[in-house]
């Protein structure tokens, strides 16, 4: 029997340089969203206050939605964005109820 190595079988090797420049490239974008998700989460922890189990959940189902779509590296930042932007919008509305609840229940 005839061990073949890569170093010498020259279609090995190619498919290992393309194994290894598609893993390099999958890091590559892993580390961008994960870069992306970590600034949204700093960008919105205060204004969320107690909420950021609820941000990383909506980042998270951002993150999911991109990776679906194909070309996550291009839908991810704008739709975690938004999904972050609507979560504050929400967050603040409730603040706000609490505040008018608290402020009526104070009148009676």
């Amino acid at each position: 029997m005839h061990a073949i190595h890569e170093t010498t079988n020259p279609v090995a090797a190619e498919k290992s340089s393309r194994t290894a420049t598609c893993l390099a490239s999958c890091r590559k974008l892993i580390a961008q969203i994960e870069t992306t998700k970590t600034a949204i989460l700093n960008e919105f922890h205060e204004s969320l206050e107690a909420n950021d189990h609820l941000l990383h959940l909506a980042l998270n189902e951002a993150e999911a939605l991109a990776w679906q779509s194909g070309v996550p590296q291009l839908i991810f930042p704008t739709l975690a964005l938004e999904k972050a932007q609507a979560l504050a919008t929400w967050h603040a509305r409730q603040q706000s109820m609490q505040r008018t609840n608290s402020r009526l229940g104070f009148a009676t």
